[in-house]
């Protein structure tokens, strides 16, 4: 089997494994990350309501290199103040898979600093 192709099954079992025992409620939103080699999102999902609450990504705040720690520091600051502003100080992380480690964890720990509680 390629390496890739293994280390793409494997992420999506961790994804899946991870979801069956979280989800986002209105007292409690998900906050999802995904991570890509240039850029890095997050949002702060409802599950129940069916609905992203708040967003910030590399791409969108235009942050050269979003794709390294830096750019994720600055994207879990950003979410967290956006999440503040909308009054949710309490999220369930959701590393969708990646593991934890490097830019998801920089995110991680930026958006604790700025506030949010996980």
């Amino acid at each position: 089997m390629n390496r890739s192709v293994k280390k793409a099954e494997m992420k999506k079992r961790r994804h899946r494994r991870i979801r069956g025992r979280l989800s986002g409620s209105p007292a409690r939103p998900r906050l999802a990350v995904h991570r890509t080699l240039r850029q890095i999102y997050a949002q702060v999902i409802d599950d129940e309501g069916g609905g992203t609450l708040c967003a910030a990504s590399s791409l969108a705040l235009k942050i050269a290199g979003g794709g390294n720690v830096a750019g994720a520091k600055a994207v879990g600051a950003e979410i967290a103040r956006r999440a503040i502003e909308k009054g949710i100080t309490k999220v369930a992380f959701d590393r969708a898979g990646f593991r934890y480690h490097g830019r998801v964890k920089a995110l991680a720990d930026a958006a604790r600093e700025a506030g949010l509680a996980f």
